[in-house]
């Protein structure tokens, strides 16, 4: 997926003349992949565990609304509107999550029901109006105008995350010797590491090197971005190190299997929508910060753009098998098609097709390759 997407870049680069990765297009990307990104990498796990949610956009839509007409209507601080949006979007998940884990109702169509339901509830929330949001800290979780971190603070980042990735190759090799598992050469692993590294350094860069026409110092790293980085390193320990991670692919490598064996499959499955409905907030938070306004549209199509995420990011639609980091290659792979294509002055129609399509093939890729090794489909 990685080399994809280097090859999508490169393509787009040239067909642009180079507009693709300029600094203002590659800021502008990773600022509207942050949304899709952060719901993606709980929407992985949704997967993982055979369950589906194709509500997500219409819950954002509603948590999102509600938390702007409580500061803009209500007059209420914006931690206190969010925190009403996170019960709000808690309270939705536990109802969607216990209808599927405690009632056995397919999760589609709970979902599906939602996806309209929670529609019309943000249309009832605020009458049809949209309703602007005036916080100017709040404003800046959205990544506008200030709504960076800086060029020092940008490269103290970058130093902090080329340091984790030394220290995790270096402990990774350690305890490996340790229990006498073999290690890769020295050369690779070297390799291995530099390669994040690069990454890290490159885009940290460019987003210093973007700086906004109205504001002389350049931007840095978005806030948006901070919290999707953190949000997905939160998760990647979920899963690797918590027993709540371990239960999540147990039981969509085989439930039936999972229960027998003292796992409580309904308890973790509503968890898991619970968890859902927390990081739905976050993107709430984030999309009508970046707006300045609640609307009734936000959230549209959110649930094409985060299922072909985790599809593409390698998760198998059949459950069992998914990771983290895929999908965030994943959403950085639609948003770039999508952003090299409204680059290229494609029509929105044709836009949607191309997205189809390639959602399609990333799950015929996905078919065939599990049929190759023999998975089962």
């Amino acid at each position: 997926m990685g080399l994809v997407l280097a090859v999508i870049a490169v393509t787009f680069n040239i067909l642009s003349g180079g507009l693709f990765l300029g600094p203002e297009n590659l800021y502008n990307i990773a600022q509207q992949t942050a949304v899709v990104g952060i719901v993606a990498t709980v929407v992985v796990l949704v997967i993982v565990a055979r369950h589906i949610d194709l509500s997500v956009g219409s819950v954002m839509g509603f948590v999102g609304v509600l938390i702007a007409t409580l500061m803009y209507t209500g007059g209420w601080h914006w931690i206190s509107a969010s925190l009403a949006g996170l019960a709000a979007a808690i309270a939705v998940s536990f109802y969607q999550g216990a209808l599927s884990a405690k009632l056995g109702v397919p999760s589609f169509v709970v979902t599906l029901g939602g996806l309209m339901s929670f529609r019309g509830a943000a249309f009832l929330v605020a009458d049809g109006k949209t309703q602007p949001v005036n916080d100017a800290f709040f404003q800046r979780l959205g990544g506008g105008f200030d709504g960076a971190i800086g060029v020092a603070a940008s490269w103290l980042l970058a130093l902090l995350v080329c340091v984790a990735v030394v220290l995790a190759t270096w402990s990774r090799r350690r305890a490996q010797a340790a229990y006498q598992v073999p290690n890769n050469p020295l050369w690779l692993d070297v390799a291995l590491t530099l390669v994040p590294i690069a990454l890290v350094l490159a885009f940290v860069a460019t987003m210093n090197a973007y700086q906004i026409p109205a504001k002389d110092a350049p931007q840095g790293v978005p806030i948006p971005v901070l919290i999707w980085g953190g949000v997905a390193l939160l998760l990647s320990f979920i899963v690797k190190r918590t027993r709540f991670g371990r239960y999540i692919f147990a039981m969509g490598g085989n439930p039936e299997a999972a229960a027998l064996v003292g796992i409580p499959v309904k308890r973790v499955t509503l968890m898991l929508f619970v968890l859902l409905g927390v990081l739905v907030t976050v993107a709430a938070i984030v999309s009508i910060a970046r707006l300045n306004a609640g609307t009734n549209s936000l959230g549209t199509g959110m649930e094409l753009y985060v299922i072909a995420a985790a599809v593409i990011g390698g998760t198998a639609l059949t459950g069992g098998s998914g990771s983290i980091m895929g999908s965030v290659l994943g959403a950085l792979i639609m948003q770039c098609i999508d952003s090299g294509m409204l680059l290229l002055d494609v029509s929105i129609g044709v836009r949607y097709v191309v997205i189809g399509q390639v959602l399609i093939v990333a799950v015929v890729f996905d078919v065939l390759y599990r049929r190759l090794t023999g998975e089962t489909v």
